[in-house]
């Protein structure tokens, strides 16, 4: 049994030993301090300021009027209809165009691992080149091949005997026209993933499998695939993240609706939040659907992970 000033002189003693340490290491604290700070500067009080703003409603100049939750109860009462749209038309756009993006980098990333593909280098540079082209000029480039009148699609379309189409100007089309676009400039960042996922796949377990009778495409399906499970779920989590938090996109494709697009079809969260800070200065609101935006994907991810991510037994 230890006496009760020996007890009391433990954390005495233990205090004075962190203490030293710290004045030991006092250079390599030195050192990696500038991180600490600029985290606790950029990261950690813009976070816990805009927590602090989600419950006013502030303009953006002058006093704030303390509201309580009335922010979050207007998003997700009958005036937040705009907000919950646009995580619908999150949902709808991922239905879209993810399924397809992810089975085109799959075709192509197992492509260009081929030793049979000759010049793959150049072919993953050139699908690489859209990721890294920027997407308001790419938006722009989309707008103006996607006109009704002089367009170049409609101008194809008449040439082959359709009729041409409204592709920026009915709710539909316009979500196509924003799938054909992120597509296009998203593809290659998602075959690079899945190229560096089939490159730590040992090429011995597909040939194990040729000689044991299958054919090229069950051992895709039986082989690669599973394999390769986690690194598209990890492309599709971000590909989820990615259709909830269109932006540049949207801005250029639809400039005159501000990126909502016709009857508020590619509206998302991230625009809906720009709209309220900046377009209405009603900061308090924008902060809240923020937090609201990032427990909705927060959820969405795990149950991805819960249902997509676990390894089969």
């Amino acid at each position: 049994m230890a006496y009760p000033s020996v007890a009391l002189a433990r954390p005495a003693r233990r205090r004075h030993t962190l203490l030293h340490e710290i004045i030991r290491n006092r250079w390599a604290y030195l050192f990696i301090s500038p991180f600490f700070i600029l985290f606790l500067i950029f990261q950690a009080f813009p976070v816990a300021y805009s927590i602090y703003i989600s419950l006013h409603d502030w303009r953006g100049l002058g006093p704030m009027d303390y509201v309580g939750l009335e922010n979050y109860k207007f998003l997700l009462g009958a005036g937040g209809r705009a907000f919950r749209q646009s995580l619908m038309n999150g949902v709808i756009l991922f239905f879209m165009y993810v399924p397809v993006m992810t089975f085109l980098a799959i075709v192509l990333a197992v492509l260009l691992n081929s030793k049979y593909v000759r010049g793959y280098r150049i072919y993953r540079t050139v699908l690489f080149m859209p990721y890294i082209t920027s997407m308001i000029a790419a938006g722009i480039t989309f707008q103006l091949l996607l006109q009704q009148d002089n367009g170049l699609f409609n101008i194809i379309l008449q040439a082959v005997g359709a009729s041409p189409q409204p592709w920026l100007e009915t709710k539909w089309l316009a979500r196509f026209s924003l799938c054909l676009l992120i597509v296009w400039g998203w593809l290659g960042y998602n075959m690079v993933i899945m190229l560096a996922g089939l490159q730590t796949i040992p090429h011995e377990l597909t040939e194990a499998a040729r000689i044991d009778g299958a054919n090229a495409v069950q051992a895709f399906f039986r082989i690669t695939i599973p394999l390769l499970r986690p690194v598209i779920v990890f492309s599709v989590i971000l590909s989820t993240i990615g259709s909830f938090g269109l932006f540049s996109e949207t801005q250029a494709l639809f400039r005159s609706t501000g990126g909502a697009g016709p009857l508020r079809s590619t509206l998302t969260p991230l625009v809906y939040i720009y709209d309220q800070a900046f377009g209405r200065f009603r900061l308090g609101r924008a902060a809240a659907a923020g937090y609201v935006y990032f427990a909705f994907i927060f959820v969405l991810t795990l149950v991805q992970l819960k249902y997509f991510g676990r390894e089969e037994e």
